[in-house]
């Protein structure tokens, strides 16, 4: 991976000297995916599961979240005594922004008496609202430990529709579900011809990809729907050579690096919200924390918040 050395050695001076643990998504571009173990300087890249465990568990004093705006509050939530700064603060996420704490209010006031599972893909105002978050990854089981043969799930409809399926034929229950999304992945819609066309290739769907496309699992494709870890397991199983990725771009980073045999087709979309994070944004936040630049890089909820909406993050952990 090329970067400019002196670039990586003033980001790893600077994470010792101000005790900073760097945490990054999957969808990061690949420079910002480089771990220390390999010779970079991110302590660990993982899916938002993954990231929520991390953050909780980190001795460091402050945090450095490459990812958008509900991830780094989430890191904020399970450990409130740390610092938390972002790459580029703004990064923000269509699917998040597509319910409010209002919403889940007015739900709750719709369906009295019915549990409320909201994915992390929320921000704090919507989290502090729900009963418990879930991520890709432990859905099924958080759904598992919820009450009664109905669910509320919010806000990613297509993740829902997909879910649906596995719930009532594992559970037993019935998803509510809001008519949220992801700008990224329902894009995939507009390729299901060339998804169609593939031959010979195993399909690597994401839970928020459309119904109508994950449906050509059930028409002879073989693959998987499912998390990011899910799909990386898959992977690292499967005897194909040859797959076709229907999720955000730079989840091939991961994939590629730990199968570095295998071929990889996808219409490359990407997240332009991810995608603010950049090399130079990180080293900018790293020389800020501790000066009076600081508050640019930082991420901030008020204390109410923040006990309020780490409740249902906390019960999710406890349970995965």
């Amino acid at each position: 991976m090329k970067v400019d050395q002196s670039i990586l050695i003033r980001i790893k001076q600077l994470k010792k000297e101000k005790d900073v643990v760097i945490l990054s998504h999957y969808y990061m571009p690949k420079e910002l995916q480089w771990e220390e173990s390999t010779g970079g300087f991110v302590d660990f890249v993982g899916d938002s599961l993954g990231l929520s465990v991390h953050a909780s568990q980190t001795q460091a004093r402050n945090i450095l979240f490459c990812g958008v705006q509900f991830m780094a509050e989430t890191a904020l939530l399970v450990n409130p005594t740390k610092k938390v700064f972002m790459p580029d603060p703004t990064a923000g996420c269509s699917l998040a922004s597509s319910i409010s704490g209002e919403d889940v209010r007015n739900l709750r006031e719709q369906y009295p008496g019915v549990p409320i599972m909201g994915y992390i893909n929320t921000y704090a105002e919507t989290k502090a609202e729900l009963d418990i978050c879930c991520t890709s990854r432990n859905a099924i089981k958080i759904a598992a430990s919820l009450p009664g043969s109905r669910i509320i799930f919010v806000p990613d409809m297509y993740m829902g529709q997909n879910l649906q399926v596995q719930v009532e034929k594992e559970l037993g229950k019935h998803l509510i579900l809001w008519n949220g999304s992801c700008e990224v992945h329902e894009q995939f819609r507009a390729f299901l011809p060339q998804i169609k066309n593939q031959e010979d290739v195993e399909m690597l769907f994401h839970w928020e990809v459309p119904g109508e496309v994950t449906n050509v699992m059930q028409k002879g494709k073989k693959g998987i729907v499912g998390s990011t870890g899910d799909i990386l397991k898959y992977v690292s199983e499967s005897s194909s050579n040859k797959f076709y990725l229907a999720s955000e771009c730079d989840l091939g980073v991961a994939l590629q690096k730990e199968n570095a045999d295998k071929e990889f087709i996808t219409p490359c979309l990407k997240c332009l919200h991810m995608k603010l994070n950049s090399l130079e944004g990180l080293l900018n936040a790293l020389e800020a924390i501790g000066s009076d630049q600081e508050e640019k890089y930082g991420v901030y909820l008020d204390a109410e918040l923040i006990e309020k909406a780490s409740i249902p993050v906390k019960r999710m952990l406890a349970i995965s």
